[in-house]
């Protein structure tokens, strides 16, 4: 069923102090009936001494009159006709205290202060939303949909009354109810919706389609514990459930009335008219969740629709229970309701798949179905499908949400009555895919059994989709030279070890005597003749490593590619980064460039600068507006390099060195907080904080660090302190459960620290800290208190990076390679404020060939930290299998595939280079400064720009 929003129609009481903007929004939330009007009068009493505001509460019927359309954009119920002020906050956050109460009535401590904070501020958004939402219906514009598996929120709270320009207000309310902001702002768990980059992009996108003023919502899933929660402890990281909607989400508006079936397993069947149909299999409901997202400084609100899943309860065995067969009597429930656990189940068994199958599916299946219902509702009778792609546009966020492409045209086919034609046409106009990845092992392919035992129906139009692309690469290379197709359909074909479709064979010229298979048998038996043995058993070993026929290998499984499947599914496929969306042009997907290359463009991503600048370092904010002389930077981060020319002013130097100061001391209380480590401000805050996986190298950099220890230790105090900067080394990030490799890594970076942290003849000299739990509000502490970050992945390997704009923004100053935005984000700083180090992403394969040809040879440095480590110096764990890993010529888990060997000369070499910068302090800063002034291109509101003008073609739209 489709969403209608809140009513926030009712006309506000003029007579009550105060209470003509509570009233407004009350009586638009769902606390009260649609049809009633709740109005708070404020009265005053004495209480020791102390004046308190008590609240009457009155229902008053409201008339029945519907509201027309035409005046939803200008009535008095938005948000834009009542800025409330701190005595009207104040008694609005006292009411949600008292009558949406999460806790008990005794006490308004901190918790409780939050919700009823929380809640306040959603009232509010639900006005704006509403308005957005039935503008928008009214214009029935073009809409984005950006569908992800993945929203790295962080709070809410601070953004949402920042966008609303509402913070001295909040601070003042607070303030009188005998709180702090910042401290009922701590209150407030992370939404456990994401994890790295791709989940923290998707937010940024949606702060910034609100921003603009664009129609758009987000769709993803519910995670009711998250990804984990990390803990350190002895042996490393340890993962427990996140807790974060223990004590309910403000934010969420559950819609209840919002619901769709979503199937798995059955069988198709064909009616008596042809027409197929997919049934029986388990049946699960998807239940919207709303979250308001709001624009800053705009009445735009858009939203963000999460699914829960969950059966009907008569699917609840009360047979089964009552005879004691518990397990069995709620097995449909947990079933449902584990679709939507946690993010990113492990995959290591095949129950693990199906579930994450499952999970994508019901976003994409659930969300679909919820598009196509609020087109139809927009469209009336009789509905135009021909107008679908010009009234929605669908992005999918990677290739997780690859299974929309099949589910559209099962919907359109099997429901809508649309020909296989119609609907495909339909399909590849609406939508588009984001390619997050050049990793191999990271673009997805999923089983063609567990896709044909979960989704039978969408094999089939998997096929059908396969088989149009083979008939389109045949009609592109035609089949004179068969061994040039034959490679190209290998390649390029959505079914990956899957028999040719009979359309197909039937279009390819057969030899009188033998099979297309046998054709490519005998030509290699022809070129072989007339050469001794030795070049025959050559040749014959060449042609069977190049050797392509049209029979599946049995020993090999059966897959579904589905980056193949979004490409040839959409008309649009984007890379992140000016490097990476070459990479993919070039090598990832060159033949489908060739074959469509005005399917494929580069969106650079970018960060809002709202959370990660405005909002998360308001020190360094007022001072840039104080320079440029307005806030409109925020919106406008072009205006960011007119910070140019202060870079060498004296006074403005020495007040970004404050800025920066107060920032650390806020870090060094926080490290002090979680991890128990003191460190001294005064020292270099150095800062890796990613996701923990081999190609983003952070092995590289604590071996790093432990060269730099071990140099310490081979020197006098004086000696040391003439060569080394003090350094504090952060690390933070999360390793997937189920990698071993990367768990091994933070547990070698915490056993590091414990030893250099307890040094005493090292001191404050070098530390080496491991934050705990890394996420959004984390960093929001760390990165605005950084000096130098580093961004170390294997050249080419990094689709774009999202943390190196963030550091940028707030003048730290960055060692990396070429790779991901980093290249990008050093042209516009300038090379000479951006430390350089290691191999080109074009040197790559050629240094991993001479690796496996023997050729490598370590540097000595390298070698004598290796020894270091299993000299047993960090603790009794054994390291072989870490150190191994950067060890041999080839193998699984050998070789130093990511050339942590390579770079190490030039990554130790470059880190002297930073303590030569650091150490003069003018030239730090101004190299600070100039890459916040630089940082301006890596706003998200120019990428959603471009996203908006060149793949959805869809128009801002301000509300009056």
């Amino acid at each position: 069923m489709a969403a209608f929003p809140f009513s926030a129609t009712s006309k506000p009481s003029k007579s009550a102090t105060h209470s003509t903007f509570i009233s407004s929004f009350i009586a638009g939330s769902n606390h009260i009936g649609r049809h009633s009007r709740l109005f708070l009068i404020s009265t005053s009493g004495s209480v020791s001494g102390r004046a308190r505001r008590k609240l009457c509460v009155k229902n008053v019927a409201a008339t029945d009159q519907k509201q027309e359309p035409k005046d939803v954009a200008t009535r008095e119920g938005t948000l834009g006709a009542f800025p409330p002020d701190s005595a009207s906050i104040s008694s609005i956050i006292k009411y949600h205290a008292e009558f949406t109460p999460c806790f008990s009535m005794e006490s308004f401590g901190l918790p409780k202060a939050f919700y009823a904070t929380a809640e306040s501020v959603r009232d509010m958004l639900i006005i704006n939303w509403n308005t957005t939402y039935e503008y928008c219906e009214k214009l029935n514009v073009k809409q984005a949909y950006y569908l992800s598996m993945e929203y790295l929120q962080g709070r809410a709270l601070l953004n949402a009354i920042g966008n609303l320009e509402l913070s001295g207000s909040y601070a003042e309310a607070l303030e009188k109810l005998g709180h702090n902001l910042e401290d009922v702002a701590r209150q407030e768990p992370d939404a456990a919706l994401g994890n790295g980059g791709l989940g923290r992009l998707a937010s940024c996108f949606l702060d910034s389609l609100a921003t603009q003023n664009y129609p758009a919502w987000g769709y993803g899933l519910r995670y009711k514990y998250g990804l984990f929660k990390q803990h350190i402890t002895k042996d490393g990281q340890e993962e427990v459930a996140e807790n974060w909607l223990e004590m309910g989400n403000p934010w969420e508006i559950p819609r209840n009335d919002v619901t769709y079936p979503v199937k798995f397993y059955g069988e198709v069947i064909s009616g008596p008219d042809g027409k197929k149909q997919w049934v029986g299999g388990d049946n699960v409901t998807a239940v919207a969740y709303d979250v308001p997202i709001p624009g800053y400084k705009t009445k735009t609100t858009i939203n963000l629709r999460l699914w829960s899943t969950k059966v009907a309860p008569a699917e609840f065995d009360l047979h089964a229970f009552n005879t004691g067969d518990h397990a069995k009597a709620y097995a449909a429930i947990k079933n449902a309701e584990k679709i939507c656990y946690i993010l990113y189940p492990g995959d290591e068994t095949m129950e693990g798949k199906s579930l994450r199958l499952k999970q994508q599916y019901t976003l994409c299946s659930a969300s679909l179905q919820d598009i196509i219902t609020r087109f139809e509702r927009r469209s009336g009778d009789p509905v135009n499908w021909e107008k679908f792609p010009e009234k929605v546009a669908v992005q999918m966020n990677d290739t997780h949400p690859t299974l929309c492409i099949p589910e559209l045209i099962r919907i359109l086919v099997d429901v809508k009555g649309l020909s296989w034609k119609e609907a495909w046409n339909v399909t590849r106009r609406t939508v588009a895919y984001t390619n997050h990845t050049v990793l191999p092992e990271a673009l997805e392919k999923w089983s063609l059994n567990l896709i044909q035992e979960l989704l039978p129906r969408h094999v089939e139009i998997i096929k059908m989709i396969d088989e149009e692309l083979i008939h389109t690469i045949v009609a592109e290379y035609g089949t004179e030279d068969l061994d040039l197709l034959l490679q190209k359909v290998k390649e390029m074909r959505i079914l990956d070890n899957i028999e040719l479709p009979d359309s197909v064979l039937e279009m390819l010229p057969k030899s009188e005597e033998s099979s297309v298979v046998d054709h490519i048998e005998s030509v290699s038996d022809n070129e072989t003749k007339g050469t001794d043995e030795g070049d025959q058993s050559q040749v014959l070993d060449t042609e069977k490593k190049n050797e392509v026929t049209f029979e599946p290998d049995p020993e090999l499984p059966k897959m579904v590619r589905m980056a193949n499947l979004c490409i040839a599914g959409g008309h649009a496929v984007n890379g992140v980064a000016e490097i990476h969306s070459e990479i993919v042009k070039n090598e990832v997907f060159n033949d489908f460039y060739k074959l469509w290359p005005e399917k494929f463009q580069n969106k650079t991503n970018g960060v809002t600068p709202r959370r990660w600048i405005r909002f998360c370092n308001p020190d360094l904010s007022r001072l840039i507006t104080k320079c440029i002389g307005t806030e409109e930077w925020v919106k406008n981060t072009e205006m960011l390099v007119n910070l140019q020319k202060f870079a060498d002013n004296e006074d403005f130097q020495s007040e970004w060195r404050e800025v920066k100061m107060r920032n650390k001391i806020k870090v060094a209380s926080f490290l002090k907080e979680k991890t128990g480590y003191l460190v001294n401000p005064n020292a270099m805050f150095d800062v890796q904080v990613k996701r923990i996986h081999e190609y983003k190298r952070q092995l590289m950099n604590i071996m790093g660090i432990i060269y730099r220890y071990k140099k310490m230790k081979e020197m006098s105090p004086k000696e040391r302190e003439a060569r080394f900067v003090p350094r504090v080394c952060i690390f933070g990030g999360k390793a997937f459960a189920t990698y071993v490799q990367a768990k091994r890594i933070v547990k070698f970076i915490t056993d590091v620290g414990a030893i250099v942290n307890r040094d005493q003849e090292i001191g404050d000299l070098l530390k080496v800290v491991f934050v705990p739990d890394y996420n959004v509000s984390v960093a929001e502490v760390l990165i605005p208190g950084s000096e130098l970050s580093q961004h170390i992945s294997t050249a080419g390997m990094e689709a774009s990076g999202t943390s190196n704009m963030k550091f940028a923004m707030n003048g730290c100053i960055q060692i990396g390679t070429l790779d991901g935005a980093n290249v990008e984000i050093r042209e516009e700083v300038g090379e000479e404020n951006f430390f350089l180090f290691g191999a080109r992403a074009e040197e790559i394969s050629g240094l991993r060939k001479q690796r496996s040809e023997g050729k490598f040879v370590a540097d000595p440095r390298f070698e004598e930290v290796k020894a270091y480590v299993r000299g047993g110096v960090f603790g009794p764990y054994n390291y072989d299998e870490l150190m191994g890993s950067l060890e041999g010529n080839e193998g699984y888990g050998r070789a130093d595939y990511f050339l942590v060997g390579y770079d190490f000369p030039s990554y130790i070499e470059c880190q002297d280079e930073v303590d030569e910068a650091y150490r003069d302090q003018k030239r730090w800063t101004k190299m600070s400064i100039l890459n916040t002034a630089g940082s301006y291109k890596f706003s998200s509101d120019r990428t959603i720009h471009e996203y908006a003008r060149d793949i959805w073609r869809i128009e801002p739209i301000v509300l009056p």
